[in-house]
């Protein structure tokens, strides 16, 4: 492999993985080594913008953190991730559609028992969220796991607090026999993702701004089916046609319904006006051998220590 130049060393590189021990690995490494080269050649690549290039990676790498996932952000606001999403999530007419997971999903949310309050001190206008869980034939999944998280009134989520390890608007609470589900939580509100760092600059100097619209996460897992990964966006919502990481889809956009202070869903009095929004999520039937399986982009962003557990 002497004296290479541009026009035989991708070639040279192809090659030289020829023993891979897996062939999907080099299947992969074989296609983005073109594809990188042919980018390269492409748009002249000089060598300062290289280096730039380097140096914007290096700095993804140091900013990503217990708190902060830098490289999801980027694979977020580039597309990449609701690609990939879309790419792993064909279902059939009727299902509720997959979307991005993002960078503030945690394993092990505490558990709470339907009708409580997931909240737990998050600041926000309360929100009573209710809905059900059935397949493609409109019968209830009973007994389905939902994991539910969001952003505060300050468009922060739990883990970006100096105290992480209190958990608010996060929670996992299981279905009833006949698939509903009920919790108190607060109203989503839009918010920026963090853009303070190298992604940040990215969007500002492409004339982008970091905005996502309103919206509740939610992962539901039943045995039989498919994992489901989405968002509930509220309606009305000023981002809705510019998502920063280009994730809302018409279907999962749903009122927030507002009322005036007074008796809430659940019975109690209400001293503040508060929010109602119901949903109904249709499941996947998952292929045999493959009932619970993730979406191809949930392997999501845990604290460091339950990754070194």
């Amino acid at each position: 492999m002497r004296n290479l130049d541009e026009d035989n060393i991708t070639r040279a590189v192809i090659g030289a993985h020829a023993k891979a021990a897996s062939s999907r690995m080099r299947e992969v490494m074989t296609s983005l080594v073109q594809h990188l080269h042919a980018f390269a050649r492409e748009i002249a690549l000089t060598e300062e913008e290289w280096f730039h290039g380097i140096q914007f990676l290096t700095e993804v790498g140091h900013i990503t953190s217990d708190a902060r996932q830098e490289f999801i952000l980027l694979s977020d606001t580039l597309g990449l991730s609701m690609l990939v999403t879309a790419l792993n999530n064909k279902k059939p007419h009727g299902c509720t559609e997959s979307t991005v997971f993002g960078p503030f999903h945690i394993e092990n949310s505490p558990h709470v028992e339907l009708g409580g309050d997931v909240a737990n001190g998050a600041q926000g206008e309360p929100c009573f969220v209710r809905g059900t869980i059935v397949n493609l034939a409109g019968h209830p999944i009973p007994h389905a796991e939902l994991q539910v998280w969001q952003a505060d009134a300050a468009g922060n989520y739990d883990v970006q607090y100096a105290d992480r390890d209190v958990h608010r608007a996060r929670a996992t609470l299981v279905a009833d026999a006949d698939g509903a589900f009920h919790f108190k939580s607060i109203r989503a509100e839009a918010y920026p993702i963090p853009h303070d760092g190298p992604v940040g600059r990215m969007l500002k100097a492409l004339g982008r701004h970091p905005w996502r619209p309103a919206h509740l996460h939610f992962m539901i897992t039943a045995p039989g089916y498919e994992r489901l990964i989405t968002h509930v966006f509220r309606e009305g919502d000023r981002y809705l046609d510019s998502d920063a990481v280009f994730g809302v889809r018409s279907s999962l956009i749903a009122d927030w319904v507002q009322h005036p202070a007074g008796v809430a869903p659940d019975g109690t009095p209400s001293d503040v006006p508060f929010n109602t929004l119901s949903f109904r999520f249709v499941l996947n039937p998952a292929p045999a051998g493959e009932s619970g399986r993730r979406q191809a982009n949930s392997v999501g962003w845990k604290p460091r220590k339950e990754l070194e557990t």
